[in-house]
């Protein structure tokens, strides 16, 4: 089962900003090293921790105003969105130690 949820502009507003848990938004791009490199660690927490924290993808090149809105000037960025707020993010790819930290500290 895939839990790992995909972000767009018009499902933004729903899916992010209106859920009722804590929302790890993972701001990539395809041609993006780092992103690629983090993509599998993405996927097994999207599993790893349904029900307390939904985990999704946003491609910056096809959202480029969600990029803009969120101030996402380095990719990979990961955005924590509670409440329709923006709460906390993470930028670049640390190693799956620092990601896994994040989302713990971060997860409902």
């Amino acid at each position: 089962m895939d839990d790992l949820r995909s972000f767009s502009s018009s499902t933004f507003e729903s899916d992010v900003l209106g859920a009722e848990e804590p929302v790890l938004v993972d701001f990539f791009a395809s041609w993006c090293p780092p992103c690629r490199m983090m993509d599998p660690l993405i996927r097994e927490l999207a599993q790893q921790y349904a029900g307390r924290i939904a985990v999704g993808k946003l491609d910056v090149d096809a959202n480029p105003d969600l990029r803009q809105r969120y101030d996402v000037l380095s990719i990979p960025t990961l955005g924590v969105f509670s409440r329709g707020e923006l709460i906390e993010r993470l930028v670049g790819y640390p190693g799956p130690g620092v990601v896994r930290a994040f989302v713990d500290k971060n997860a409902g």
